[in-house]
C-alpha cells in the first residue's frame, strides 16, 4: 500500500485534524473546492470567509504557515498566467496607477485574474493542508473506503512508492551531468537535460515493467495484499 514512511508533505503532529478520519478529509476537501469554484467571483466577502474557514483549520492542526507558504510555489505560473491576464484581455479598460505610470487593462481580465487568485490560492492551500496532516497511505486507505477503483488506487500507491526513487535517480544524473561540466540551468545544455530526463523515463518505464512481471509472478490478480473492504 505504500513505503510506510512519511511522505516530505506530511507535518508531523497529534491534532484531531491528524487524527480525523482520511475519508472524512477527503470528502470535506472536495466539498470545499466545489464550493469556492462554483462561487461567483464578485462575492468577495465570502472568500474572506473561506480564508478564514481555512486558516482556523490550520492553526487547529497546528501546522505552521512558514510550512505550508514555501510549497505554495507549485501556483506560480497560475499567477504569472493572472498577471497577464488583465493586459490580453478584451473589453472596457480601466487606468490602474503602477508607480509613476498609469497603466490601461481590461476590466473583465481583472475579475478574471482575481477569480483565478482567489481560488487557486484556497485550492491550493486547502490541498496542502490535507497533504501535511494526512499520511499518503492513510489518504490511500481514504480513497479505497470511498470506494474509489482499485487500478487507480494502486498506481497512486506505486506513485508515492517510487516518487522517491525516481527523484533520487534525477538528482544522481544531474550531479553526473554537473561533473563533466554540464550545467543544467543553462540554455546552451538544455538539449543534454533532455537527453538526461528522456533517459530517466525510459529507465522508468522498465522499472515499471520490472515491477509488474515480478507481481505477476508472485501471484497478482489485481488487488494488492492488504486490500481492505
Amino acid at each position: 500500500m505504500g513505503a510506510g514512511h512519511g511522505h516530505r508533505l506530511h507535518f508531523h503532529a497529534h491534532s484531531v485534524v491528524h487524527r480525523a478520519p482520511a475519508h472524512l478529509k477527503i470528502l470535506l476537501l472536495l466539498a470545499f473546492v466545489l464550493t469556492v469554484v462554483a462561487t461567483p467571483r464578485e462575492w468577495y466577502p465570502v472568500f474572506a470567509g473561506y480564508l478564514a474557514l481555512l486558516l482556523g483549520v490550520v492553526l487547529l492542526a497546528r501546522v505552521p504557515l512558514t510550512y505550508l507558504l514555501p510549497r505554495m510555489v507549485v501556483e506560480v505560473p497560475f499567477l504569472l498566467f493572472a498577471a497577464l491576464m488583465p493586459f490580453v484581455a478584451e473589453g472596457p479598460r480601466v487606468v490602474v496607477p503602477l508607480g509613476a505610470w498609469d497603466v490601461s487593462v481590461s476590466e473583465s481580465g481583472l475579475l478574471a485574474a482575481w477569480g483565478l487568485v482567489a481560488k487557486g490560492t484556497l485550492g491550493v492551500l486547502a490541498s496542502l493542508t490535507l497533504a501535511a496532516t494526512t499520511e499518503p497511505t492513510d489518504v490511500l486507505r481514504g480513497l479505497q473506503r470511498l470506494r474509489l477503483p482499485d487500478l487507480l488506487v494502486q498506481i497512486m500507491g506505486f506513485m508515492i512508492r517510487y516518487l522517491d526513487v525516481v527523484t533520487g535517480d534525477l538528482g544522481r544524473m544531474i550531479t553526473a551531468m554537473r561533473s563533466r561540466g554540464v550545467d543544467p540551468r543553462s540554455p546552451r545544455h538544455w538539449p543534454a537535460l533532455a537527453r538526461t530526463l528522456g533517459a530517466l523515463f525510459v529507465r522508468s518505464y522498465e522499472r515499471g515493467e520490472r515491477v509488474h512481471l515480478a507481481m505477476l509472478s508472485r501471484g497478482y490478480d489485481g488487488r494488492l495484499p492488504g486490500d481492505a473492504r
